[in-house]
């Protein structure tokens, strides 16, 4: 009794008018879809064995179309009831979203999926529809394409979008990725140009460096591809401990590290005990180079000869005192940089004293050397390379007399930060340096355009491959065109500079020098004279380079690879030539670094020299 009023009290929901008109019919909802399954397997297989008879697949893609035009009453007659029937089912969902939450009737599943089969099901092989691009009647086959909207399209309409779709392909094949223009750029600023394939070799290194954790070993690699990948993982600071291994051999002579930054003290001990040979050692960013580093290899007397190391600023005055005393005698080369106060001026006594056969010698970023520096410098009798950068004020009577002693043995010469050195220092070089190759003064605001005209009047010195005069202009505030006296790089000098030095000249580096005027510029770049081995040049912030004379640059630097002109706001739309790398041009349109694709005839003949 229980269980038939259970039965008959069953408490039913709301049913949708598909359903009434089902069940008030006698219809079956599972039996359609059951019908409707079977129809379509059956077609599919009819449409398969049909292909496989005609032969290939090529054949039964052919169109077996009867593309018969409607009149405008069928159509508008279609058109009307896809419309209802496209009502009645939103109208469906509507009422079915106030029973969420409840469970329906078997009734109600079926006419859902009932609906489900008849909006999203497409068309079957041999039946008619139209396509959904040009709207044409077609017979549909297994093989009809899908439109972009999903829709299918007939024969013709699908061969034009296999056709652009090829063409989107290529172009897509045709740009370089984001990540391999960004590399290109890389290069570019390390003055690295790739004119055409990069090579075997490169591509080998790449390879390397970009599975760094799965190398075990180098092998017998030779020094100068050793020293790329060290620069490669260093510029990527994936050199580490594990990977300094790779780098260590017992019968190496050579190590030389660009970037030192995650390496401990430890690890720089492992250097010496894997090779206790090393004669030449340069490590840079060498921060945890310490004392005890130092103490190892005095104990153990590594024969280092040349020793290069930046950042080494945590060791003690009296450890560089006790390695001067024991090994300094073997030194030929020392090159230090950024000690800040690890190294003051009775240190630098101890390693004149005791590194008597010192060739090269570069000491820069240290806060505690002066004048006692300069003077004890002229004891050094072999020196042939010397590189200073002092923080303390140093006079120019002790640079005249360092120059006096030593300079005519020099044949590479830098000067950084001297700010009081004046035109008797220019003309000490005029007179007593005169096997020069490189020359570097940079950052004055005493010398005047006079001095360094003077210097380059008949200079017994061959013509220099390397200057840097960076910097050296006016900084009074009052007179930005520059002083009554032309302190600084100014026109007269650069045109001696350019006829005494520019046949021979490799690098040149002029920024800041914004007291040279255009008409000087012009005259030394104007398109006729040549520069055969000019290379490298800086000219940011000089206020009068513009278009005209980049363009007199292209065409007088045949051998130009790279042209740096951050701050020439005068220099825009230029056409670069093939295999050159422009740097810095402030164009908003395009790339800060553009890199050339004109041959030099070719941008001859368009007129684009200015000139």
């Amino acid at each position: 009794m229980a269980g038939r009023r259970t039965s008959n009290n069953r408490i039913r929901g709301p049913q949708s008018a598909l359903t009434d008109f089902l069940a008030s019919n006698n219809i079956s909802a599972a039996q359609i879809s059951a019908d409707y399954e079977r129809r379509r397997q059956e077609a599919q297989q009819q449409a398969a064995q049909e292909a496989a008879a005609n032969g290939t697949i090529a054949e039964a893609e052919e169109p077996q179309e009867d593309e018969r035009e409607e009149t405008a009453l069928q159509k508008k007659k279609r058109k009307r009831a896809e419309e209802k029937a496209l009502a009645k089912i939103k109208e469906t969902k509507g009422s079915k979203k106030q029973k969420k939450g409840k469970k329906g009737d078997p009734d109600e599943e079926d006419s859902e999926g009932l609906l489900g089969m008849y909006s999203k099901s497409k068309p079957l092989p041999g039946q008619l529809e139209n396509c959904q691009k040009c709207e044409k009647r077609f017979t549909v086959t297994p093989y009809s394409k899908t439109g972009p909207d999903g829709g299918l399209l007939c024969v013709k309409c699908s061969k034009e979008q296999e056709t652009q779709r090829k063409k989107d392909d290529k172009i897509k094949k045709q740009a370089a990725p984001r990540g391999r223009q960004r590399q290109k750029q890389s290069n570019l600023l390390d003055g690295i140009v790739y004119d055409g394939a990069v090579s075997l070799q490169d591509l080998c290194i790449k390879t390397i460096a970009d599975n760094v954790h799965d190398v075990e070993e180098f092998g017998d690699l030779p020094e100068n591809l050793l020293k790329r990948l060290s620069e490669i993982f260093s510029k990527r600071r994936v050199l580490t401990a594990r990977t300094l291994d790779l780098f260590l051999r017992p019968n190496m002579d050579v190590v030389d590290i660009t970037d030192c930054g995650k390496l401990e003290t430890e690890d720089y001990i492992k250097i010496f005990s894997f090779a206790p040979n090393v004669q030449t050692l340069s490590l840079q960013q060498a921060g945890q180079f310490k004392d005890e580093v130092l103490n190892y290899i005095i104990e153990r007397d590594v024969p280092i000869r040349h020793l290069k190391l930046y950042a080494a600023n945590l060791i003690t005055n009296e450890k560089w005192i006790e390695f001067f005393k024991k090994c300094g005698h073997r030194l030929e080369s020392l090159q230090l940089k950024w000690l800040n106060c690890s190294l003051d001026d009775e240190a630098f006594a101890h390693l004149v004293r005791r590194c008597p056969n010192l060739k090269r010698l570069k000491i820069k970023k240290s806060f505690r050397l002066g004048d006692p520096a300069l003077q004890d410098i002229r004891e050094l009798r072999k020196l042939e390379h010397l590189s200073l950068q002092f923080k303390e004020s140093t006079s120019a009577a002790n640079l005249v007399e360092m120059l006096t002693s030593i300079g005519h043995r020099l044949r590479t010469l830098s000067l950084e930060d001297f700010y009081y050195a004046d035109d008797s220092v220019l003309e000490a070089i005029h007179t007593h340096c005169t096997e020069l190759e490189k020359l570097r003064f940079v950052d004055n605001d005493v010398c005047t355009d006079t001095g360094y005209a003077n210097l380059f009047t008949d200079w017994a010195n061959p013509p220099l491959s390397f200057i840097d005069f960076s910097s050296n202009r006016s900084i009074d505030c009052d007179k930005p065109e520059g002083t009554e006296d032309l302190t600084g790089l100014s026109t007269a000098g650069f045109e001696r500079m350019m006829a005494h030095s520019g046949p021979n000249l490799k690098t040149l580096m002029i920024p800041s020098c914004r007291h040279i005027s255009r008409e000087g510029l012009a005259n030394v770049w104007d398109g006729k004279k040549e520069y055969p081995c000019l290379k490298t040049a800086d000219v940011s912030f000089v206020k009068t380079m513009d278009t005209p004379i980049v363009a007199g640059i292209f065409k007088s630097c045949l051998q130009l690879k790279k042209l740096t002109a951050f701050g020439c706001f005068s220099v825009s739309d230029v056409m670069v030539p093939k295999g050159v790398a422009l740097i810095g041009v402030p164009n908003a349109q395009d790339s800060i670094i553009q890199e050339g694709g004109y041959d030099f005839d070719v941008v001859s003949s368009a007129g684009q020299w200015y000139m």
